[in-house]
C-alpha cells in the first residue's frame, strides 16, 4: 500500500483502535472513485474528491448528497446491508467517526458481506450454477417491473442520449490509444462498431415504446452480487442519472459480459435466455450485443482509470491494466460480430 500519500484521513481509518468497539484487522481496498475500509463486520466507504466529467465528487456537499444517494438506491436491492450515512470531524489535530468538530468527510456505512460468497470469488472456484443464475434472475425482474420508467427517464435510451455515454467512453480513453491492449485499429473497430449500431434509431425507438427504460442498476457485474442464503446486489451507480436511466438490456449485458469475460460463455447465455424467459423481454436480443460491446469498454475504461491513481498500489495497478487490455480484447470481439 502506498500510505505515504493515503489522505490524512485514511491513515487514521486504518487503525484498528478508532472504531466501537476496536477491531483487530483494518484493510483498505481502492477504486478510482473510492477508499473502501473494511473494518470488522462493517465497511465503510468513503468518495474520492475527483472531477472525471462522467462524475463529480469535487465538495464536501457533492459527497454528502451522493452518499445519500447511494443509501436510497442502493436500498432497492439490498436494504438490510446499507445502513446509514456517516461523517468524519476533526476536532483539533484529531480525527473522530461520528464525534463533535469541523464535518471533514462524509461516508456510507455497510454491514460486511461474506467475502467467499462474492460472485466472482464462486467463478474463480467454478462454484457458480444455473441454479445461482435463476436466483439471479428472480431477484432482477421483479426489481425491473418496480423500477420507475416516467417519460423523463425513458428519453434516456434514445441513441442520441446512449450514443453520448458511448462516445464519452473513447474521448476519456483517446490518450491511451497506441499502447498494448488498445492498439489504434482495435479502437478504430470498436469506434466503426459502436457508431454504425447507433445510427439503428428503430431498434433504440422500438426499445423506448416496449417500455424497457428503467431506473436500473447501473454496474451489474460479478463482483457485485453476494450469493448468500439471499442474493445480494448491491453498489449501483449514484452518481450519474445518465448512467443509470438506461435500457433493461443494458444491465443484463453487463452481467452476461461478465460471464464471458471469465470464460462462462455456455452461462452467460443461460442467464441471458433465462432473463428473456422471465421477464417476456425478447426484444433485448435485438440491441444485446451492442451494449456488451459498450459494457466490457465501459470495463476498460475503469480499470485503466485504477491503475493511472496515484494512490493505489502498484502490484493493483499492474493487475487493473492487464483487465483493462483484456476487456478491449472482448470489446473487439463484440463488435466483430455480426447484429
Amino acid at each position: 500500500m502506498n500510505s505515504q500519500i493515503l489522505p490524512d484521513y485514511i491513515q487514521f481509518l486504518m487503525k484498528g483502535d478508532v472504531y466501537s468497539p476496536p477491531v483487530d484487522e483494518v484493510r483498505l481496498i481502492q477504486t478510482h472513485i473510492s477508499f473502501v475500509v473494511v473494518a470488522g463486520g462493517f465497511v465503510y466507504k468513503w468518495k474520492k474528491p475527483v472531477d472525471l466529467g462522467f462524475l463529480n465528487f469535487s465538495t464536501l456537499a457533492r459527497r454528502r448528497y451522493y452518499c445519500g444517494q447511494e443509501l436510497i438506491l442502493n436500498r432497492r436491492l439490498c436494504p438490510e446491508v446499507y445502513l446509514a450515512m456517516i461523517k468524519l470531524v476533526q476536532d483539533d489535530d484529531n480525527f473522530l467517526i461520528e464525534g463533535r468538530g469541523r464535518i471533514v468527510e462524509y461516508g456510507v456505512k455497510m454491514i460486511r458481506l461474506p467475502e467467499e460468497r462474492m460472485m466472482n470469488r464462486l467463478i474463480e472456484q467454478g462454484s457458480v450454477s444455473r441454479a445461482d443464475i435463476d436466483r439471479i434472475v428472480d431477484r432482477l425482474v421483479p426489481f425491473y417491473n418496480q423500477s420507475e420508467n416516467s417519460r423523463r427517464i425513458t428519453r434516456y435510451g434514445s441513441a442520441r442520449q446512449v450514443g453520448r455515454s458511448v462516445i464519452e467512453n473513447f474521448i476519456q480513453t483517446q490518450s491511451f490509444v497506441g499502447e498494448r491492449g488498445l492498439g489504434a485499429d482495435r479502437f478504430k473497430r470498436i469506434v466503426a462498431y459502436s457508431t454504425q449500431f447507433l445510427a439503428k434509431d428503430r431498434v433504440f425507438r422500438q426499445r423506448m415504446m416496449d417500455g424497457r427504460i428503467r431506473d436500473c442498476h447501473g454496474d451489474l457485474h460479478t463482483a457485485n452480487i453476494c450469493l448468500t442464503d439471499e442474493v445480494a446486489i448491491f453498489d449501483c451507480i449514484e452518481f450519474s442519472p445518465r448512467l443509470r436511466y438506461t435500457d433493461v438490456a443494458a444491465d443484463v449485458a453487463f452481467l452476461s459480459m461478465d460471464l464471458d469475460f471469465h470464460g462462462l460463455h455456455n452461462l452467460s447465455q443461460y442467464f441471458v435466455e433465462r432473463f428473456m424467459l422471465a421477464s417476456g423481454d425478447t426484444g433485448l436480443r435485438a440491441i444485446l450485443n451492442f451494449y456488451k460491446c459498450y459494457r466490457a469498454y465501459v470495463r476498460g475504461k475503469i480499470n485503466l482509470l485504477t491503475a493511472a491513481d496515484p494512490h493505489v498500489d502498484r502490484s493493483v495497478a499492474e493487475k487493473c491494466r492487464g483487465k483493462a487490455w483484456d476487456c478491449f480484447a472482448l470489446a473487439e470481439l463484440y463488435a466483430d460480430q455480426k447484429d
